[in-house]
């Protein structure tokens, strides 16, 4: 089974930028959607990004314009580029490989990492 060890997370100002990493312990194109939760303390986990085994992507209303979901095959890494964060964004940010190659029904995610963006 697949290992996510995610990084990148961090204190940053509103208006700042971050890009979340996604480490793989295996090839991440075996034709399954990869993508990015986040969670904050007593609320449900959101899906913020997905991209599908062919590529599409998928972002929530909220980051659209301001995050890019990517993957660098080389790497079997996973990345989030997040940009213009506002303090709604912040939460634990989850990487999940699914096992279907679209981005809903089961998955695996890693551990997650802390973003907490100030006003």
């Amino acid at each position: 089974q697949v290992q996510l060890v995610e990084s990148g997370g961090g204190l940053v100002q509103a208006g700042g930028s971050l890009r979340l990493s996604c480490a793989a312990s295996r090839s991440i194109f075996r034709g399954n959607a990869m993508g990015w939760y986040r969670q904050v303390p007593g609320k449900e986990r959101e899906l913020v990004a997905g991209i599908s085994s062919g590529g599409t992507t998928y972002y929530t209303d909220s980051v659209k314009g301001r995050f890019t979901i990517s993957r660098d095959q080389s790497k079997n890494t996973l990345y989030l580029q997040m940009f213009n964060l506002k303090p709604e964004d912040t939460a634990m940010y989850y990487c999940a490989e699914y096992s279907g190659s679209y981005y809903y029904g089961n998955y695996k995610a890693g551990q997650g990492t802390q973003v907490t963006v100030s006003s």
